[in-house]
């Protein structure tokens, strides 16, 4: 019995987790939910973005599965997925991008994963006014931090049979931080001489994911670059509605749908599950339940390629129920196949 931590956070949050939540339970992989919420709806309530048993939870745990969460607008608040990375060291962002069957996009083969440094560069935050109108950030490249984010790119791509890894930079320009960054992926490479380590310049990454984006497989870079490939990798294959995300760390892992909340249509029971449903399928891979998490992506593959039980953002007029149900159904019926 794996005891994990649930947060279903705001506006469609809710909805959504709990679909999600029906979908694992219909792997028969054996979870024991501890339920604990933050975000907008938590603060009105309670004063506070992230009461103190949600971090006694996590704690406990380990690994979490979230849905989307709003961060008041205004001073003094910063991101709840911020400060889950700082404090506990969630270094690792690990964003998979496939197309999938039936959404209009222009590319049928993409299938890479964008692993991006998630504790350092311009998002440490430090900035400050050196004139009255002059600001400066400062942008921040560890060996350690480099090292690491990118011996788990490398070690996702042997696990996994990728023949190449790409290395996202600007050390053209800024010599010193991408510099080192470059440096770190030079090294470690060295450790994986089977696999080829592509070097790409970030502009000419952008050029080259939307004119042939199937020439590249695990892709690691820092947190700016990440940040932005990551959404652009996302719009490739239909949006952030279908692509599913993680925050590791060495101790703890948080898995989470990387779309807003959308409190326009909370309660509605319209809202895309997709990405949260693959998110959880990311933490039963994670958890050691590769066949179970394989059964869910193949379920929610062919559910969206036969499009009849889709959301109204992916084409077609399917409640959230109706679509997770489906999957469900679908899942079942592989898992007849498999025993009969």
């Amino acid at each position: 019995m794996y005891k994990l931590t649930l947060i279903p956070g705001d506006g469609i949050g809710p909805e959504i987790v709990d679909a999600a939540k029906n979908v694992i339970a219909a792997t028969s992989v054996p979870v024991n939910w501890e339920i604990v919420n933050a975000g907008l709806e938590v603060y009105e309530q309670e004063g506070t973005l992230i009461p103190e048993n949600v971090f006694e939870s996590l704690e406990k745990n380990k690994i979490a599965l979230k849905g989307p969460i709003t961060t008041p607008i205004g001073k003094g608040f910063q991101s709840i997925n911020v400060h889950f990375r700082k404090k506990y060291d969630l270094y690792a962002n690990i964003r998979p991008v496939k197309t999938l069957p039936g959404i209009k996009v222009p590319f049928s083969n993409i299938d890479l994963v964008i692993f991006r440094e998630n504790t350092e560069d311009l998002y440490i935050g430090i900035e400050k006014m050196t004139t009255p109108t002059t600001a400066e950030a400062t942008k921040q490249i560890s060996e350690k931090g480099s090292r690491r984010i990118i011996k788990a790119a490398f070690e996702y791509a042997k696990t996994n049979n990728k023949s190449k890894v790409a290395v996202v930079h600007k050390a053209n320009i800024m010599k010193l931080t991408d510099g080192l960054f470059l440096a770190c992926a030079r090294e470690v490479s060295k450790e994986y001489p089977q696999i080829q380590l592509q070097e790409v310049i970030v502009d000419n990454m952008c050029m080259q994911l939307v004119m042939n984006p199937a020439q590249f497989e695990v892709i690691v870079t820092t947190n700016l670059y990440g940040d932005i490939l990551s959404d652009l990798c996302a719009g490739l294959v239909g949006g952030l509605g279908l692509v599913p995300g993680a925050n590791v760390g060495n101790n703890m892992a948080i898995f989470e749908a990387v779309h807003g909340s959308a409190p326009d249509i909370a309660g509605k029971n319209i809202a895309n599950p997709t990405a949260i449903i693959l998110s959880g399928a990311m933490m039963l891979e994670y958890l050691g339940e590769k066949n179970k998490s394989d059964l869910i992506c193949k379920a929610v593959k062919e559910v969206i390629g036969q499009r009849k039980y889709i959301t109204k953002d992916l084409g077609g007029n399917a409640t959230t129920t109706e679509m997770s149900n489906a999957i469900i159904d679908h899942m079942l019926t592989i898992k007849n196949h498999i025993n009969a």
